[in-house]
């Protein structure tokens, strides 16, 4: 989806592509990649879409546009 909004000019991140157990700042909990696959997982498929105060909501509407055909592809 990231590269499908892009092509519609929506910019999007992935914040957080390692898990948190998984960051150097929290090696001292001793925590190994397996030990909680749903955060694992979670953190290869989310995205954090446009949302801040000043988005208009005709902006917000291109998003849930671009959005809704991604998934009706």
């Amino acid at each position: 989806m990231k590269d499908w909004l892009a092509d519609r000019g929506i910019t999007s991140r992935i914040y957080y592509p390692l898990s948190l157990h998984l960051q150097p700042c929290f090696s001292f909990l001793g925590y190994k990649k397996g030990d909680l696959p749903v955060s694992e997982s979670l953190s290869q498929e989310t995205l954090a879409l446009p949302i801040f105060p000043e988005l208009l909501p005709e902006e917000q509407e291109r998003v849930a546009a671009a959005i809704s055909g991604f998934y009706r592809k």
